[in-house]
């Protein structure tokens, strides 16, 4: 115990003097968080191809806005396209005409928003303890950066984000847009109550934030800015996806307001009539054009279809049992899942009489709660679901987490943390089972994989590669090395091990893994794109049989018609050999096993190409009437 209270105590004492250079504390900060931002969000994001089918939906109508000119109506393949509002189409078309059109233009917007978000939150954690350290008269410059730098790297270490933010679709981007909003709301509203001696980040401390925005307020009666931005950010959130870029967020508010009894006090300092206005001032105008321009049909295909369907019955077949986000967060936010329990229980919310009496910068961790309730519950109620919709609660989860661990690193420069209670020691047991689980899983991955159709080598090409194998040995070691620092007692490194655990992971396993599948699966695609680019003859028709692969449509930037079942186009086919006036020919691309199906004669078609699961070829009408004339 004596060599851990001189450890904490080296540590403590190194902070305190790093804490007394404010730019040598900014720039660390700032480090960390291009670290941990490049690892999860900017390293090998553009070198993996688009995986159909929704990612290349998102390219190739960001493609069309590019290169017509066209920001309002966004279209794919020739029709329109009402899934989303503009907001991603606009900075994926900027991406391009910056960058190039190409992979890493189509996700850079994803990621930005990931490492936005994420900034932001450690900058929300480190200014909550550093009210709370100021309150108290204290100096702990060890537990608020830890503290901080925890959050901003549970934050982005974590399948999750990982996934949508590696993803050039609107998932993360609206993500970004509300949890900004939500933090934005918390930091002006924490920041209306009195003064404090520390400011964040060490920086000048003549004034405190809320004293300067206080006095702003006062003349010229307007929301201090962190209001104003939570306006801006739930606009762009609304140019992401739609109403419920405002309903989200101001469930959150509203809930979080009306449990601690002060409504009306907050609403007449957010000014919500000139909030309202920002919000319509800046979402609204496009809406008002795309509807002028496509009428009904937009009102009835996004309202209606994209946004109350959605919430109120099963869309594309997306059903789950009620507990499916159960499931999701579980997998989603590990490995630091387990801890979310624990770190609901610290809260102690149901003693609402003990939060109304805090300091407004102390309630950032009932604010969280809050918040990750508000998004679960409501995509729980909500019929239609998707593992990408609860995304939006997951930087409410890390800062949870960080909280929790706040309370075992070092409280000053001579004390040890606290001893945890039971509910996190068996937490702790909990986060060595599920990496047992998955070292398990693991070694068993090619056994448990189904078979599929676009990359059907896959499960042999990954056992070949060895590297689920090497995932196996990573999680048992981690489960070994959080059962050992449970026993011994030495608590602040378990969140240290599965940080360094996962990104472990993820660098020897998961992105190997993912150039395996991008090989087997995608290259084939974008090789055929390539070769059909080259042979498309003028007004030749290129017809997709049997699959939707819209990757296709973006690298080969031509317009294709999907047709599903053999049989409708095989009719297709015959209806166009009879009525062969603008073009002679017809590109067909399928996979062989639908071509056999279609029973075409080999004399009537020319192999253009065949890569992976995919055949190329260019049917002759000529060479159809000839036949057909001979039979007949």
């Amino acid at each position: 115990m004596r060599m851990k209270l001189s450890t904490f105590h080296i540590v403590d004492q190194w902070f305190n003097k790093i804490a007394q250079r404010p730019s040598l504390v900014v720039t660390l900060s700032v480090l960390w968080l291009m670290l941990i931002g490049w690892i999860g969000y900017g390293w090998n994001l553009g070198n993996v191809g688009l995986v159909d089918e929704t990612e290349p939906l998102f390219a190739e109508a960001s493609r069309q806005m590019f290169v017509t000119g066209d920001w309002i109506t966004p279209f794919f393949n020739g029709v329109t396209r009402f899934d989303k509002p503009a907001l991603i189409y606009w900075c994926q078309a900027l991406a391009y005409s910056i960058i190039g059109v190409n992979e890493w233009a189509v996700r850079l917007p994803s990621a930005i928003a990931a490492i936005a978000v994420i900034s932001l939150a450690f900058y929300t954690v480190q200014w909550h303890l550093a009210k709370q350290d100021a309150g108290e008269q204290i100096q702990r410059p060890t537990r608020r950066y830890l503290t901080a730098a925890i959050a901003a790297a549970v934050m982005a270490l974590n399948p999750e984000m990982i996934v949508w933010g590696r993803t050039g679709v609107s998932d993360m981007l609206l993500t970004g847009c509300i949890a900004s909003a939500l933090l934005c709301f918390f930091l002006g509203y924490a920041s209306k109550q009195g003064s404090s001696t520390s400011a964040p980040f060490g920086f000048a401390q003549d004034k405190s934030l809320g004293d300067r925005e206080q006095g702003a307020e006062n003349s010229v009666l307007l929301p201090n800015r962190w209001y104003l931005a939570c306006y801006v950010l739930i606009a762009g959130a609304i140019l992401t996806k739609g109403p419920v870029g405002i309903v989200l967020p101001g469930l959150v508010i509203v809930a979080f307001l009306l449990y601690l009894g002060n409504f009306r006090e907050v609403l007449r300092e957010m000014r919500p009539l000139l909030g309202l206005l920002i919000i319509f001032a800046l979402a609204v105008p496009w809406y008002a054009l795309v509807i002028w321009r496509n009428g009904w049909n937009y009102i009835n295909s996004f309202f209606g279809y994209h946004n109350i369907d959605r919430f109120t019955e099963v869309v594309n077949g997306h059903s789950a049992p009620w507990y499916f986000y159960f499931l999701v967060v579980l997998l989603g936010f590990a490995p630091y899942s387990v801890y979310l329990p624990a770190a609901f229980a610290r809260l102690k919310f149901w003693q609402r009489s003990q939060w109304q009496v805090q300091e407004r910068s102390q309630q950032l961790g009932l604010f969280a709660f809050v918040w990750f309730l508000g998004v679960f519950g409501f995509f729980t109620i909500a019929v239609t679901k998707l593992p990408s919709y609860v995304l939006p609660l997951m930087p409410a989860a890390a800062i949870l987490v960080a909280l929790l661990w706040s309370d075992y690193f070092p409280t000053t420069s001579a004390s040890s943390s606290r001893t945890p209670q039971k509910f996190f020691w068996f937490s702790g047991w909990a986060n060595v089972v599920l990496f047992s689980a998955l070292s398990v899983a693991m070694f068993q991955i090619t056994q448990l994989l189904g078979t599929d159709q676009a990359a059907p080598n896959f499960r042999q090409t990954l056992e070949n590669s060895g590297v689920a194998e090497l995932g196996g040995y990573i999680w048992l070691l981690t489960a070994i090395s959080v059962a050992f620092l449970i026993i011994t007692r030495r608590w602040q490194g378990i969140i240290g091990v599965n940080l360094v655990g996962f990104v472990a992971f993820l660098i020897v396993v998961l992105m190997p893994a993912i150039f395996l599948m991008d090989q087997e699966r995608q290259m084939p695609l974008r090789e055929i794109s390539a070769v059909l680019s080259q042979v498309k003859q003028p007004n030749e028709e290129v017809v997709m049989v049997g699959f939707k692969k819209p990757s296709i449509v973006f690298y080969s930037h031509q317009q294709v018609n999907f047709i599903k079942l053999t049989k409708d186009a095989v009719d297709y086919i015959q209806t166009k050999t009879n009525n062969s006036i603008k073009s002679p020919s017809l590109l067909v691309l399928a996979e062989h096993r639908n071509l056999v199906r279609m029973e075409l004669q080999p004399d009537n078609y020319e192999n253009l190409a065949s890569k992976g699961a995919y055949q190329l070829i260019r049917i002759s009408f000529k060479k159809m009437q000839k036949q057909k004339q001979d039979i007949s």
